[in-house]
């Protein structure tokens, strides 16, 4: 009995230490769940039209085409080897694939918005290198303005990256310091709790903007979940009883701590993450939804080679992969943490159940690994795999509203089955 009541007073302990973590990202949480749309129409923001890479192995230039100068901050980040040129939102046009292939000293780029009013171009190197020049080119003579880098390959002794990560562990557009000027400053938790009761569930659609997931067949995953998740939140907000809130709306790149960080500040009864897996070809094939909860080894190869993949999104992204400070003491995370991953396992598999009689199921649908975005010690958190993009008949299930419908309307179910128990038990035991 008071082993009980010492887990209840740590338990306690955690909730406050959560509480007060919430300020420091209030305007960042306020966007997350209003996401107020540009006041600029896309159209009005720069266009990007054209990129292209030229030189060899020991000097590489990149030149991209823009209707309009810009200003831009670059940044060198080793382990692996990038190059990061941030911008203010650009509306990129490149032709299809572009940044696919390399040369020289860029093995790829990938390009787009990583914050609302902030766009990002990273270059993935074959090796140290230094960016030997970067500039704007006004428009002249018929040519459009163009921004252009300049780099050239030196040893790793020579290498230096430009912020060290300790000073800076995140990249941010350098095109102002303070949040735009339409973001809200959030309510304090307390009185958004009080406006609101209801239980909170937090649906994270992954991967977007510069971050596409996974692509198959002109599909992008970043697309594939966000139109997922717009329709369970659509779901679950016409029966009324759940207060839900997206971590993206919009093709907006949102690191993975940012993700977790949202749900753990609104206090949410239940965290869901939305993805879509491919296979690579050389390990065959693979179908059907799989549903994932967090666990310190993995229950299988695959699982952890998700688990890797997924993992690396902010360094997708051009972000360091610097982990942030534990919360909390790590005795009162442990107490916590354990129920958390009950609460997980259980709504799992009840997922799972839902799921199963009326869509396509992995045939080893529960699995678990340490994804970063499930780590919240205080919030029952899954990631569902809703198919392969890899897969013909699961790419043709994941772009058909039909079959949509039909898995978002299960995972509904399953939610208010899950939280209904949830807060019937929470109320007898006061």
């Amino acid at each position: 009995m008071a082993s009980r009541t010492n887990q209840r007073v740590l338990l306690g302990c955690v909730l406050l230490c959560t509480a007060a973590l919430a300020c420091a990202d209030s305007w960042r949480l306020s966007a997350a769940e209003s996401q107020p749309q540009p006041a600029v129409a896309v159209a009005n923001f720069p266009v990007a039209s054209a990129a292209r890479l030229a030189g060899d192995g020991k000097q590489t230039r990149f030149i991209l085409d823009i209707d309009q100068t810009v200003t831009f901050r670059t940044v060198t980040l080793a382990d692996p080897y990038r190059v990061v040129i941030d911008v203010p939102q650009l509306n990129f046009q490149l032709p299809a694939g572009t940044g696919a292939g390399g040369r020289g000293l860029v093995k790829a780029f990938r390009y787009g918005l990583v914050m609302p009013g902030g766009s990002r171009i990273v270059f993935d190197l074959t090796g140290p290198a230094k960016i030997a020049n970067s500039y704007v080119l006004e428009a002249a003579n018929g040519q459009p303005a163009r921004l252009v880098l300049e780099l050239e390959e030196v040893d790793r002794a020579a290498f230096v990256p430009t912020i060290p990560p300790a000073n800076q562990p995140e990249l941010r557009p350098a095109i102002a310091e303070a949040p735009p000027a339409t973001v809200q400053a959030a309510p304090a938790p307390e009185t958004t709790q009080k406006a609101d009761g209801r239980p909170v569930v937090v649906i994270d659609p992954g991967h977007g903007g510069i971050d596409n997931g996974t692509q198959s067949g002109g599909e992008s995953e970043k697309n594939l979940v966000l139109a997922f998740g717009l329709a369970l939140r659509d779901k679950l907000e016409k029966a009324g009883k759940y207060r839900v809130v997206m971590t993206r709306d919009d093709d907006t790149f949102i690191p993975l701590n940012d993700r977790t960080k949202i749900a753990r500040n609104l206090k949410a009864a239940l965290f869901v993450s939305i993805h879509a897996d491919a296979l690579p070809k050389a390990e065959g094939d693979a179908q059907g939804a799989t549903i994932y909860t967090l666990s310190d080894k993995a229950s299988d190869a695959e699982a952890q080679r998700l688990a890797d993949a997924e993992n690396r999104a902010d360094a997708i992204a051009g972000f360091n992969l610097a982990e942030e400070p534990t919360d909390v003491a790590d005795i009162l995370i442990d107490l916590t943490q354990r129920e958390t991953r009950t609460f997980s396992n259980r709504f799992a598999r009840l997922l799972m159940g839902e799921m199963k009689s009326s869509v396509r199921m992995h045939k080893h649908p529960l699995k678990s690994a340490g994804f970063r975005v499930l780590k919240a010690p205080d919030v029952p958190s899954v990631l569902v795999e809703i198919g392969y993009v890899s897969n013909k008949g699961d790419l043709e299930h994941l772009v058909s509203e039909g079959w949509r419908s039909k898995a978002v309307g299960s995972m509904a179910q399953a939610i208010d089955g899950f939280l209904t128990k949830r807060m019937a038990t929470a109320g007898s035991s006061h």
